[in-house]
């Protein structure tokens, strides 16, 4: 969103050297703080560079590397102190700004707790991620997150495309942010696509480092926030790592209103009740008011009035006074008169009339994943030239979960110089099936429309966690028997997981592989010793080894089990001398166990 400028950005000011006059404050003495503010160059306590008519040193800026985009929230925490609820005070809730989704708050407590573990010289607190949280998203949009803690529908910043803000050409192909020309920033933290891939972090241990998700923003913020050796105990680096999200001094001043409004005291309130921003910007009201989305836009001009770079002071024009409009060309009859152009010649118009797929026409997914390069066509004249600034309507057509960003079933972009255009990123949903993406160029009906048929396969079963159900310690057995049977219950982000892959895998106790004829191991065809198998849980998670055959050689083994998403089990296995010789009994089906299937001996 544009910041607030001029005698706007001065009304917006007052407010900031007011919130730190929350508590009691007279009539008389909130004046004085308006009249101080609308003089002051900086605010209390702060060193401010010198900047424009705003206040902010660097209006329009993007240093490098830094997680925000320069769009942010500019309301501030209201005058009143904030009352928890709580025994002290039954039926109390406090401010309605005081209120923070359950789903946020349990992260940036838990990203709070990780950095006090990695980075304890750090002092982040939490409610600094809270400030930060609350200025970007308005709190990931109210708190509208699954129960994994990601966004229900995109939160996109601005396109940088220069105009007003930074220009930053696409680095992610779209695939976080749904663009593929121009970088957005992404998420409930707003983190840049160009920055998320340095500083993405994993803040729920499921595998992905989604800046879609609150606590994986909310650990990756905490990073950027003390690298560099910050204390933010200390108040110049507490100021230096804010403004290091966000150069500007307006900025500044807002996160740490909110710093210290929250450190008053917060409610939790449930996900999708939190108080929306007022101000617009990113998860604002989930329309997007005040930014610019279309994802195929161009703005390769500088920005009016400016340079075309933000960092070096440009911003949008003012409103065009009448005054300045160019006077009427005087007339001239003299056709040698160099002020008389002629007629002017009429420019021609590239018209489409060709839409054309660039691609193949089947598009195959998985449930769950994103397509960010599968709808790419091609609108040409009759001559076959290239039509520039096109506009193409994607369209989802079927019964379907999957959707363009912003939970949208249609997107229109533009296409480039060479004709093209691509959807933006869509994302599969949860639903197997088939249906139709349909492309078509807007204002044209006489132009056949291009179709994708899109399959989206179920997605694999996953686990990321493996248990022992039948007991725990080392599992032991004398040479030549069987060893105890073993089961396993196999979870996915806490829930049972149902028909995930699981890999059966024996070893040394040092951890080398066995060689043929020694340890444990399970039986293949014809009694063929296996080392190691891959099994599948049952409709409830469970998995029930076949017999693990203890071998003649005694010794310390291990036997580990493992997931493609990070599940990690490993038991002990103490083969013990048998107490009268004997060889490995012949191994023998018992009809209780599942019939494994080899993948290597």
């Amino acid at each position: 969103m544009a910041r607030y400028r001029g005698r706007h950005a001065a009304a917006k000011h007052v407010d900031f050297a007011s919130a730190g006059l929350r508590r009691s404050v007279s009539n008389a003495a909130v004046a004085a703080a308006v009249m101080a503010a609308l003089t002051a160059s900086q605010a209390p306590g702060i060193e401010l560079a010198q900047g424009g008519a705003d206040g902010d040193s660097t209006t329009g800026s993007l240093p490098d590397g830094a997680p925000g985009d320069d769009s942010y929230h500019t309301e501030l925490p209201p005058l009143a102190t904030p009352v928890p609820p709580g025994d002290d005070a039954p039926g109390e809730v406090g401010p309605e700004q005081s209120g923070i989704p359950a789903s946020v708050l349990a992260a940036y407590r838990k990203a709070e707790r990780s950095l006090a573990g990695s980075d304890p010289s750090c002092h982040l607190p939490w409610q600094l991620l809270a400030a930060i949280g609350k200025v970007e998203s308005g709190q990931a949009r109210g708190g509208a997150v699954d129960k994994a803690g990601t966004t229900l529908a995109p939160i996109l910043g601005p396109q940088l495309n220069g105009a007003g803000f930074a220009r930053i050409h696409d680095t992610d192909g779209g695939a976080y942010d749904g663009d593929p020309r121009y970088d957005r920033a992404v998420g409930p933290m707003q983190f840049i696509p160009s920055t998320w891939a340095d500083w993405g972090a994993d803040g729920n241990g499921d595998g992905r480092k989604d800046p879609n998700n609150i606590h994986d923003a909310a650990l990756a913020a905490g990073g950027y926030l003390c690298h560099d050796g910050r204390d933010l105990a200390v108040k110049a680096d507490l100021d230096s790592a804010v403004l290091s999200y966000n150069h500007s001094d307006a900025y500044l001043r807002t996160v740490l209103a909110w710093l210290d409004f929250y450190r008053e005291g917060v409610h939790e309130v449930p996900d999708g009740a939190g108080p929306l921003p007022t101000s617009p910007g990113a998860g604002g009201d989930g329309l997007g008011v005040g930014r610019d989305d279309r994802a195929g836009d161009t703005a390769d001009e500088a920005s009016p009035g400016g340079t075309g770079n933000p960092s070096e002071g440009s911003s949008p024009s003012p409103e065009p006074d009448p005054s300045d409009e160019p006077s009427e060309p005087s007339e001239s009859t003299d056709p040698g008169d160099p002020a008389d152009p002629g007629d002017p010649t009429e420019p021609t118009e590239d018209v489409p009339a060709v839409l054309e797929r660039v691609g193949a026409a089947q598009v195959t997914t998985t449930a769950g994943h994103k397509v960010a390069d599968g709808y790419r066509v091609r609108v040409t004249t009759e001559d076959g030239a290239p039509v520039a600034e096109a506009k193409v309507r994607y369209e989802i057509v079927g019964e379907t979960g999957a959707r363009f960003p912003r939970d949208a079933r249609a997107a229109e972009v533009s296409t480039g110089a060479e004709g093209t255009a691509n959807a933006p990123a869509l994302l599969a949903g949860s639903q197997p099936g088939t249906f139709t993406v349909f492309a078509t160029v807007t204002g044209h009906d006489g132009v056949t429309a291009a179709e994708f048929t899109t399959t989206v396969a179920p997605a694999e079963p996953r686990a990321d966690l493996l248990q022992r159900v039948d007991g725990e310690g080392v599992v032991q057995a004398e040479a030549g028997a069987v060893c105890p049977v073993l089961r396993i219950s196999a979870t996915y982000q806490g829930g049972a997981a149902a028909g995930a892959a699981v890999t059966a895998t024996v070893l040394h106790g040092d951890g080398r592989a066995p060689t043929a004829g020694t340890g444990p191991y399970f039986a293949g065809e014809a009694g063929a010793e296996l080392h190691t198998l891959s099994l599948d849980t049952d409709a409830e998670g469970r998995l029930t080894l076949p017999d693990l055959y203890a071998g003649d050689e005694p010794g310390p083994y291990r036997l580990r089990l493992t997931t493609v998403d990070g599940g990690d089990l490993v038991l002990d296995v103490s083969v013990t001398p048998a107490s009268t010789p004997s060889h490995s009994p012949t191994p023998t089906p018992t009809g209780t166990t599942p019939t494994p299937t080899p993948t290597a001996s």
